[in-house]
């Protein structure tokens, strides 16, 4: 929301001189509601469709009737007659050659949406207070940084001006001439079949020209800028505050429609004058900055401290991976590895043996005997973790 307490109000002759300050509508503080806008603006846009539809007989100009059954051919209307291709070719049928669309649009559909008042008032004054955020004016394409405020308010002699060259030439003494040049440059052929319907060209909005609706001739002057749009206070319209649904249109006041805006809407101690039991919307949040919120002295003194202490999760071993893990589970493991490294040991002395006995033609001792000392040192090795264990239990 716009923090600008007052608003200056600049001579339309002297860019460089303000001929008063008036205090900043409360309109313009109300809550943004882009979402609003948007649902809104789409249900707007809908109200100027014209009734579309084929037509009722399209699809049916021709004699066909179903051969029935019993053909091996099936039960679609055929066209009658002989000597054609066309004869016997299936008609009427969605899936036919030549046939009727499947449900034909009627002209009676329901074109038209209704939206609730106060939906339309709170997507508009969403809309107002979007335009006095410069961020969101920039954010949506227009030309302002030589623009010297924004909202721009320009003195009640605008009204007055009966020309478009002194238009033009008003609007780039304020900084606006970066925006009609680009909305001038934009002009390019549209795509698709609007170019064939009256509607052969697109071009980006410019400022929208608000005034208090006094008919000195402002409307000839500015009628006829690329870009530029006029509305009138009283009228304002969401289509052209938010064009296409978003929010930040580059409006260009003056002091009289600007002043009235407090009239019309109200402000948060009174309602409005000109519209029935109407008050601006209010905000979710009065500080939408929560970090400054949870950082602050009155809610740091009530909450707890912070837990400074760091929890340490233990990884789960394997113990079948794990060797340590394993002993931990097992205290006879280790001396079960200690045997078969024994017993591996042995056995590799009495291989070597083997081998050295039979390269120098020896007599060799059988395997029965290594498997038997193997068995022997195991025993052992099991009898000692017992003995050691029942000395602890004692």
């Amino acid at each position: 929301m716009a923090s600008r307490p007052v608003v200056s109000v600049f001579d339309c002759d002297n860019a460089s001189e303000t001929v008063a300050s008036v205090r900043l509508p409360a309109v313009f503080i109300a809550p943004i509601r882009p979402d609003v806008v948007s649902f809104v603006h789409s249900s707007m846009a809908k109200n100027k469709r014209q009734a579309y539809a084929v037509s009722v007989r399209a699809g049916h100009q021709t004699s066909a009737a179903s051969w029935g059954t019993g053909r091996a051919v099936s039960r679609i209307p055929r066209v009658a007659g002989g000597g054609t291709h066309r004869a016997g070719q299936g008609a009427f049928g969605n899936m036919c050659r030549g046939g009727r669309m499947f449900a034909p649009t009627k002209v009676w559909r329901k074109w038209h949406k209704r939206i609730n008042v106060n939906q339309r008032r709170y997507a508009l004054a969403s809309a107002l207070a979007a335009s006095a955020l410069p961020a969101l004016v920039m954010a949506r394409g227009h030309k302002i940084d030589q623009v010297p405020q924004v909202p721009l308010v320009l003195c009640n002699g605008t009204e007055s001006v009966q020309k478009t060259k002194n238009a033009v030439a008003m609007l780039e003494r304020f900084g606006a001439g970066d925006e009609l040049n680009k909305c001038k440059q934009s002009r390019k052929i549209r795509s698709g079949k609007g170019k064939m319907r009256n509607r052969r060209f697109v071009m980006r909005r410019g400022p929208l020209v608000i005034h208090a609706g006094k008919g000195e001739g402002l409307e000839k002057a500015f009628r006829n800028i690329p870009g530029v749009d006029l509305a009138c206070v009283d009228r304002l319209n969401l289509l052209q505050l938010a064009p296409g649904g978003h929010l930040g249109r580059f409006c260009v006041w003056t002091q009289g429609a600007f002043e009235k805006l407090d009239e019309l809407y109200g402000t948060y101690t009174q309602k409005s004058s000109l519209k029935k039991d109407y008050q601006l919307p209010r905000p979710q949040m009065v500080n939408a900055d929560v970090a400054r919120l949870i950082n602050s002295d009155e809610v740091q003194s009530v909450v707890r401290p912070a837990i400074k202490q760091r929890k340490h999760h233990l990884i789960k071993k394997n113990p079948l991976k794990n060797y340590g893990a394993m002993v931990r589970l097992n205290p006879h493991a280790q001396c079960l590895q200690r045997a078969e490294l024994k017993a591996a040991e042995a056995r590799s002395v009495a291989k070597a043996a083997k081998v050295e006995a039979a390269r120098k033609g020896l007599p060799t001792a059988s395997g029965a005997a290594a498997n038997k000392a193997y068995l022997k040192l195991r025993k052992a090795a099991s009898k000692k973790q017992y003995n050691l264990i029942s000395a602890d239990d004692l």
